[in-house]
């Protein structure tokens, strides 16, 4: 008889089927692209917060900032782009202002924010309880 650890890991839902289970680093593959994307438009302080164990809705937030509105809506069109090739789209886009975009892929939420506006609205701060995940561009 399998282990529930056993279960869990035979257990193959779409998404990761498609190619988004969490790798070994436990880190999601959607969350990993997201990631490329905002680092190739050299979007600021990217912080990825492990929310699962803080939220019963939701799972992963990404956040990043852009030192200008060009540079905020190439960070959003970059995301976009990537999880495009990757076959996902967005549920939702909130936005886009010259302050914050958000991107909502389900399990991963996006947030593309100016220094102001991440300072003021302070995310990390409100979700001081989800983990706080080190992913490093690939």
């Amino acid at each position: 008889m399998a282990t529930e650890a056993e279960e869990r890991l035979n257990a193959t839902s779409s998404a990761e089927a498609a190619g988004y289970g969490a790798p070994k680093g436990g880190v999601p593959q959607e969350v990993q692209t997201i990631v490329d994307a905002l680092d190739d438009k050299r979007a600021v302080d990217i912080a990825v917060l492990d929310l699962r164990e803080a939220s019963e809705s939701l799972d992963w937030f990404v956040i990043a900032s852009g030192e200008s509105a060009p540079q905020l809506k190439a960070m959003e069109d970059s995301v976009r782009e990537h999880m495009k090739l990757a076959g996902q789209l967005p549920r939702g886009v909130e936005g886009p202002s010259n302050r914050w975009v958000l991107i909502d892929y389900g399990t991963v939420v996006v947030h593309v924010m100016s220094p102001d506006a991440r300072d003021f609205y302070d995310l990390e701060g409100l979700w001081a309880d989800a983990n706080r995940i080190e992913v490093n561009p690939s």
